[in-house]
């Protein structure tokens, strides 16, 4: 490497210093040191444990904050910030009414069971194929009727014992659960979009004719350390729901 290579290199590698502060303050929330709802130590406090200003320590929080890491309540203090059914629901679900209406879906698990990780599986979710999996289908309904249908895979290693009742509405959304049961945070997720026809399965679930069209929506969950966590497969009738993103 040349001279101007390794300045290339290094000025890629480098982070400004509240930068550097916000990714120790992540892996620190992702180790499960600071628990979801716990109280962080105030900015003077961490200012000192980082040898740095308060400022740059302001400003880490302030970016962990647009990231929904944390909470941030006026005269209270800064918090891990915790899944709720709301939050949780709509930070990370894109389907919206044909008036674009948020849309609060009941969800009924359909069955779960243990199988070993395909390939794609494996890949999208960073682990060994045939590796376990927990492996849940459930119904999602708008108003009554059974919009959207979708396989869900986690690998078993991540959390062991990972049980939801079959046959019974979920009270909690998928990501409490992670969170509640195992202090696993999800931060942030990628979505695929395909057009996709309905197998016999979906389409009986669905009370949709054989072949109808449906919208497939791939997404693989991260945590705060950006380790997959859940592959989940929504296959969704959008003769009711459409998918909405904003885009900045």
């Amino acid at each position: 490497m040349d001279d101007g290579e390794a300045v290339a290199s290094a000025a890629a590698d480098y982070q400004p210093l509240y930068a550097q502060v916000k990714n120790r303050l992540v892996q620190r929330i992702g180790s499960g040191a600071w628990k979801p709802g716990e109280m962080l130590p105030n900015e003077f406090q961490l200012a000192a444990e980082y040898k740095v200003s308060q400022g740059t320590v302001r400003k880490a929080l302030l970016s962990l904050e647009a990231d929904r890491l944390i909470v941030r309540r006026q005269g209270r203090g800064t918090y891990v910030a915790r899944h709720t059914r709301d939050n949780s629901l709509f930070h990370f679900f894109r389907m919206v009414g044909l008036d674009d209406a948020r849309l609060r879906p009941a969800s009924v698990v359909l069955t779960q069971r243990s199988q070993r990780a395909a390939k794609l599986p494996a890949q999208l979710l960073s682990i060994a194929p045939g590796a376990a999996l927990h492996a849940i289908t459930r119904l999602r309904y708008f108003a009554g009727r059974p919009a959207i249908f979708e396989r869900i895979f986690v690998p078993s290693e991540l959390m062991p014992g990972l049980a939801v009742q079959p046959g019974v509405a979920m009270e909690e959304e998928m990501y409490v659960i992670y969170q509640e049961r195992y202090g696993i945070s999800i931060a942030r997720a990628s979505e695929r979009l395909a057009a996709v026809a309905a197998t016999a399965e979906e389409a009986r679930h669905l009370d949709l004719a054989a072949a109808a069209p449906l919208l497939e929506i791939t997404r693989v969950a991260r945590d705060v350390n950006g380790r997959a966590v859940e592959l989940r497969l929504s296959r969704c009738d959008t003769a009711q729901a459409r998918y909405a993103a904003e885009v900045y």
